[in-house]
């Protein structure tokens, strides 16, 4: 079930306004810490709780197995067959983008050591995803061109270009504050990408395509995870 993961949210103390008024208060996760390169005694039990989790449900690429797949996906009718083609697209795109902001943005900015941590582990799981993602393109999708085409769906597709823009202008965005740049991920991981795992266990609720559900069930998990964070 995507679902089977605690709802608990993060909260981290923020410290007291001094005598500098209305003056911006430093975001507690990315004050000066000389102490960053050290993760014990652990201070954010909340963060390294969340971390501890995810290690647990690691998972690889080769633990899916596709070969049942493809028969599958020849039954599916052509607009079936269109549509999740467009999910999967999507989403190989969607989770370069995650890591584009981790790699580039809050990774570097944390100074929290269990958030570095949390954020460290993340980026190989959303490596993951992607691998996961683009090897079911490659492996349903047997047409060379059409294939391309999928591959580079920012640029073919403009549902998918507008979700990816919006996403990269977070990114590049230099004066807002993390707290709402967190938000907006959390957006992107907790509702841009939900429509299309429900797409997907549409296909499971009628017993298809085993291996790309058994991937969606996973992902599913690591993202409504990563979103609660």
């Amino acid at each position: 079930n995507c679902c089977d993961v605690s709802s608990q949210i993060v909260v981290i103390q923020a410290p007291e306004v001094t005598d500098k008024g209305d003056e911006e208060v430093v975001e507690p996760l990315l004050a000066n810490n000389p102490n960053r390169f050290v993760i014990f005694p652990i201070k954010y039990h909340d963060i390294w709780d969340f971390y501890k989790r995810a290690v647990a449900s690691f998972w690889t690429v080769e633990e899916v197995d596709l070969s049942k797949d493809y028969q599958h996906w020849e039954n599916l009718s052509d607009g079936e067959r269109f549509f999740i083609s467009r999910v999967l697209a999507f989403f190989a795109a969607s989770d370069g983008i995650v890591n584009e902001n981790l790699v580039e943005r809050f990774a570097q900015e944390v100074q929290v050591p269990e958030a570095r941590f949390f954020y460290g582990f993340q980026i190989m799981i959303e490596n993951i995803h992607s691998e996961m993602y683009s090897k079911m393109v490659e492996t349903y999708i047997r047409d060379d061109n059409e294939r391309k085409k999928l591959f580079n769906a920012i640029n073919e597709f403009e549902f998918i270009k507008k979700k990816a823009d919006w996403a990269l202008k977070w990114i590049a965005d230099k004066q807002a504050p993390y707290a709402e740049r967190l938000i907006a991920f959390a957006a992107v991981e907790g509702i841009f990408f939900s429509g299309s795992f429900a797409a997907i266990f549409w296909l499971k609720k009628r017993g298809l395509m085993p291996g790309l559900t058994h991937s969606n069930e996973l992902i599913s998990r690591d993202e409504v995870r990563n979103s609660h964070l």
